[in-house]
């Protein structure tokens, strides 16, 4: 080759790699970051609260967003072992290529992000949303290749748990009749100010568990016994959540609000009613996850792990939950109150619209807790900024137990329970949370 040959040969090559995307050889490193699948769930959280979900909703929305991050970052994890087989119904989903490279934590949150929109918007035409953690992806500079096989096999585990989602019945109960108010009894549930709703998703134990065998499998104790007499056990607890409202202790009241997250709660003015869109119970403890995992400087994989096995808790939870609400069908303290003991008397908090017993935020806040104690010890102390962006400091708990049998005491503070109602969601919420993380196994 003569010199002039030989330069413009060089000149060429220097023409190609400049136009060529230079990539790096530690982007799987600085994939393998726990804060993206904390992102990914912080934007289910969001989204999930600007649409106002009821509680059970956004459970289930939750859990399959959570099934599919997992699954799609698993094969990268040798140690660890798919959920199909163990969660009913869920099949074996698409396997990667062999002798192909993948990041797969860029196909877990690709997975994670598809599930969680089809299912908040799967009812309506609604533009595909661009997410800036994807941006974070890219500047990895991460060959392209690499890029496009791993969205797509985030793409394809995510459809695959969509097939599974659509035979949980959910789309059944959207067309089922509505709850008949029993107008008869005084001791059933009767709609609550100040929107008066319908019963909240009556149907809700008919939606196919995650992990537990049935809706019933863990039945909630029975309520006090109905009564209206000044000298029965009954209007004693009803007596118990007036007076502890009225005494107005402001340590008290700052602990319901704490753990109020109620999405669907309404503010009036004049004609007009408002929702305020707050965090749902399930969304709280999906934070104290990601506080947990943070403190425990967990890896991606055992905080995939954590979400996973959470979601599963609060699910079934609020199935459980739901199948004692509506047997025993029981009032709440609001309406006992205003018509046997005061008929001004409000609570502190907004009473939701279903029936008393037994508390669904204590039966899942218990099911989280025993979950997560599993999974990272008891007196594991943390600090919890939830409910920091609605202006409430952080609370600092010595154990997630702790936080919870605070959840349970702080719906009688609020006055929209009683004791008891508490008490029986905390116990059924231990025996779901323990049984998810005995069924539930991630690791080989």
């Amino acid at each position: 080759m003569n010199i002039k040959a030989f330069f413009i040969a060089a000149f060429a090559l220097l023409v190609w790699l400049s136009g060529c995307k230079q990539t790096s050889t530690d982007y799987q490193q600085k994939a393998n970051n726990p804060e993206f699948m904390h992102a990914g769930v912080r934007r289910i959280t969001d989204i999930i609260r600007h649409d106002i979900f009821a509680p059970p909703i956004s459970s289930r929305i939750y859990v399959y967003s959570a099934v599919a991050a997992y699954e799609a970052l698993v094969p990268g994890f040798p140690t660890y072992q798919s959920l199909a087989g163990q969660l009913n119904g869920l099949t074996p989903g698409p396997k990667p290529e062999d002798g192909k490279e993948y990041c797969y934590p860029l196909a877990s949150v690709n997975a994670q992000l598809i599930v969680g929109k089809q299912l908040v918007f799967s009812e309506g035409d609604v533009e595909e949303l661009k997410e800036k953690i994807f941006e974070d992806f890219q500047k990895m500079n991460m060959p392209q290749e690499v890029y496009d096989r791993s969205m797509a096999y985030g793409e394809a585990v995510a459809k695959h748990i969509l097939t599974w989602s659509k035979k949980d019945n959910y789309a059944q109960i959207r067309s089922a009749p509505k709850f008949t108010i029993d107008v008869e009894s005084p001791a059933r549930w009767r709609p609550t100010p100040p929107a008066y709703g319908d019963a909240l998703e009556p149907h809700w134990p008919e939606i196919r568990p995650w992990v537990m065998d049935s809706a019933s499998q863990f039945k909630g104790d029975p309520p006090v016994p109905f009564s209206t007499d000044k000298k029965s056990d009954f209007y004693k607890q009803a007596l118990e959540v007036h007076d502890i409202v009225n005494a107005k202790n402001p340590e008290n009241e700052a602990t319901a609000w704490y753990w109020d997250d109620n999405p669907f709660a309404m503010e009036v003015s004049g004609h007009v009613a408002f929702a305020k869109k707050k965090i749902s119970p399930g969304g709280h403890w999906m934070n104290i996850v990601g506080h947990a995992c943070r403190k425990a400087n967990a890896d991606i994989i055992h905080s995939a792990e954590a979400y996973v096995k959470v979601a599963c808790a609060i699910a079934d939870g609020f199935i459980a939950c739901w199948d004692t609400k509506y047997k025993t069908n029981l009032i709440r303290p609001e309406s006992y109150i205003n018509q046997y003991i005061d008929q001004n008397w409000q609570p502190l908090i907004q009473t939701p619209p279903f029936p008393e017993h037994t508390s669904g935020h204590s039966t899942i806040s218990m099911a989280s807790a025993a979950v997560l104690t599993g999974l990272f010890g008891d007196n594991f102390s943390f600090t919890d900024s939830t409910e920091l962006e609605f202006g409430i400091e952080p609370r600092t708990f010595p154990s997630f137990n702790k936080a919870a049998e605070e959840v349970g005491v702080s719906r009688l503070y609020g006055g929209i329970h009683y004791r008891r109602g508490n008490e029986c969601g905390l116990k059924c919420g231990n025996e779901v949370g323990q049984f998810v993380l005995a069924e539930l196994k991630t690791r080989k």
